[in-house]
């Protein structure tokens, strides 16, 4: 990953956190932050490093939740083999629900981190119309021309806006797609085959695998072997991989 990369991200969070009147005043992160610790400090924000063979408890924990929630999800689904990018929308459909709702430990009893942080709230009515998986067929604008007025698509999760639109896997472009219109149907056999199709294509084994950007499989049970720098060794730009 290009040092680039984490520090990009982390500013996104830090610029939603402000926009919402908070201000952060320490980050907790693995080894692999390491590098950007200077950077990150000069902005007046703490960056702690946990040690080489040890993680972030609360992150770990939260980590295996959504795991445990993904393979949940999948043994509902008739699918056998999943592609990448269905297997990544199932990870922001399952954050996206943990988010909507107050947490038990959370800061407020009654206000979801979602709403906190957005400023915008759930409603049954017009986000909770779709369970990930449906197969749909989405409603398309046309202008009296011969273009198909649908297609065919699997629901991932709801936009979160106030007109209720909901983001699908369009099955003719393998690409998310956002739409406000839709009609539920049965999951006929050739849509569980074109989904494996993709899956074959991107040569995505059987059931949910979870991997690194490399391709190796992760399991629960990983453990961060990222070593410390040294205390000496030189910050790398960011064109740095």
């Amino acid at each position: 990953m290009k040092n680039s990369t984490p520090i990009i991200s982390i500013e996104q969070v830090i610029q939603a956190y402000q926009k919402r009147g908070f201000k952060i005043q320490a980050i907790l992160a693995d080894g692999q932050f390491k590098h950007i610790q200077q950077i990150i400090e000069q902005k007046g924000i703490m960056l702690y490093i946990c040690a080489a063979n040890e993680h972030v408890p609360e992150i770990e924990r939260y980590i295996r939740t959504i795991k445990e929630r993904v393979r949940s999800i999948a043994t509902t689904l008739p699918f056998e083999r999943y592609p990448p990018r269905l297997i990544i929308k199932m990870v922001y459909n399952c954050v996206f629900w943990l988010n909507s709702f107050p947490q038990q430990n959370g800061i407020h009893a009654t206000i979801s981190p979602r709403a906190i942080m957005t400023g915008q709230k759930i409603a049954y009515d017009k986000h909770c119309k779709l369970e990930f998986g449906t197969y749909v067929q989405t409603h398309e604008k046309h202008n009296n021309s011969m273009d198909s007025r649908t297609t065919r698509a699997i629901a991932l999760r709801p936009s979160g806006d106030e007109q209720g639109g909901h983001y699908f896997l369009s099955l003719h472009t393998a690409k998310r797609i956002l739409r406000n219109n839709w009609t539920v149907l049965p999951m006929p056999n050739d849509v569980v085959d074109a989904i494996h199709r993709l899956a074959a294509a991107s040569k995505q084994a059987g059931g949910i695998t979870f991997t690194d950007r490399d391709g190796n499989i992760l399991t629960d049970d990983d453990e961060d072997d990222t070593e410390e720098a040294e205390d000496n060794e030189p910050i790398p730009v960011a064109d740095d991989v």
